[in-house]
């Protein structure tokens, strides 16, 4: 909850200023108490790392280069590279949704295999000083138009994950709608981009929790001691039980293992990796989820063509020579049914042959993008989609591995 700002209808002591003001130093108080007790907690895991030393590649082991290629006050671009580095870019965008980007870690250690990989390192809100302003969800669509520039659209191959699949479809459409060359592949996996269709139980708090409401519970301001003292934002510590009340039944052993992690101690390395997720959270800047709630999930501006970053229109479908694909997991309870394969709906300009769409079947929200699932049958996939070209495709991987699939798509 927000203990710094209620409204005067909530607080019995509005009436008494003196009262007023030692009942909001209270929820002050208890709001940073919370805070630095999450922080410590997180501390024992030491600071999220993607532990990427070495990577088998045809039999071979070769160490992984870990590099900060751009730099914003909001985020790092970071290339991860194996021996001696890949002709082929492709951009993994992690999404801005809680987690830090080392929960990508197992797809980022997959894609090492074939290309130089490239990847949005989200800053946590407590570390960015407010003088660095604002950070809305334009600004990410922004940025993330402005990395495919920066790595050279035409041959880049860009994958997208949950939340980040909105800004970066948008940032694809604004080069294809700005005459520029076109990102070569789009791979959005689990994400909201018509989140009318079979909303989850997140999504139906998303577009009914009263703003007002989830002001004074859900958010607070960064304590002093951090760079960013004093931002605005939606804090980690909150954020863990949401995201846990998506799919509840993963909370009992992520617990589990990093109690086990912290008794067995840092040589138990998959417990680490475990751990590392679990307590990976990072607080949010509140404009931004602001932004995502009433665009995403509120007025649905992507779907309805009516979403707008400065005076240009996202039209996704000016795109023509963008190979797309939609991964969605059957059993994933924080993105809905459909709602990743709406993009298809969107993407009018593409031919059926630069289109396809994938079920995974038995797959939760995280096998899109982590774990067995992920390595056996989803990262599979999506590698045979990103090395073919269009002309080639062919549905036969998707066959073997029990995969509904199509490649292409009806108008």
């Amino acid at each position: 909850m927000n203990f710094n700002s209620v409204s005067a209808n909530d607080d019995p002591f509005a009436a008494w200023p003196p009262a007023s003001a030692f009942a909001a130093a209270v929820r002050r108080a208890q709001f940073v108490g919370a805070y630095e007790l999450f922080q410590a907690s997180m501390r024992q895991f030491g600071p999220p790392a993607f532990r990427l030393a070495t990577i088998f590649r045809e039999g071979r082991c070769l160490p992984v280069t870990e590099t900060v290629v751009a730099e914003t006050p909001f985020c790092r671009l970071r290339r991860f590279s194996a021996g001696e580095g890949s002709n082929i870019r492709r951009l993994l965008c992690a999404p801005l949704a809680g987690h830090r980007a080392v929960v990508v870690r197992d797809a980022i250690e997959s894609m090492l295999a074939d290309a130089d990989v490239y990847v949005t390192d989200w800053i946590d809100a407590r570390d960015v000083p407010p003088e660095a302003g604002p950070f809305h969800l334009d600004d990410c669509v922004l940025l993330l138009e402005r990395f495919m520039t920066q790595l050279g659209p035409a041959g880049l191959d860009v994958v997208a994950i949950c939340q980040a699949t909105v800004p970066c479809l948008a940032a694809a459409a604004r080069l294809a709608a700005g005459g520029t060359d076109e990102i070569r592949t789009l791979a959005l996996l689990g994400g909201p981009l018509d989140a009318r269709l079979h909303p989850t139980r997140l999504g139906h708090i998303a577009a009914a929790l009263p703003l007002p409401v989830f002001l004074a519970h859900c958010t607070g301001s960064v304590p002093p001691g951090y760079p960013g003292a004093g931002r605005a934002v939606y804090p980690g510590f909150l954020q863990l039980p949401t995201l846990a009340s998506g799919q509840p039944e993963r909370l009992p052993g992520l617990v589990l293992d990093a109690m086990r992690y912290m008794w067995f101690g840092h040589d138990e390395q998959d417990l680490g990796h475990a751990a590392a997720s679990y307590a990976a959270m990072m607080d949010m800047p509140v404009e931004f989820l602001l932004d995502t709630l009433r665009i995403v999930f509120r007025e649905y501006l992507l779907a309805r063509g009516a979403w707008r970053i400065g005076e240009m229109p996202v039209n996704p479908a000016a795109m023509r020579a963008t190979r797309l694909l939609t991964v969605e997991g059957e059993l994933d309870t924080i993105t809905g049914t459909g709602q990743t394969h709406a993009a298809h709906a969107l993407c009018t300009g593409l031919a059926n042959g630069y289109r396809a769409k994938v079920t995974v079947p038995t797959c939760d929200h995280y096998g899109l993008f982590c774990g067995e699932v992920w390595r056996s049958r989803v990262y599979p996939v999506l590698r045979a989609w990103l090395d073919a070209p269009a002309r080639d495709l062919r549905a036969a991987p998707c066959r073997r591995r029990g995969i509904r699939s199509r490649t292409s798509v009806d108008h």
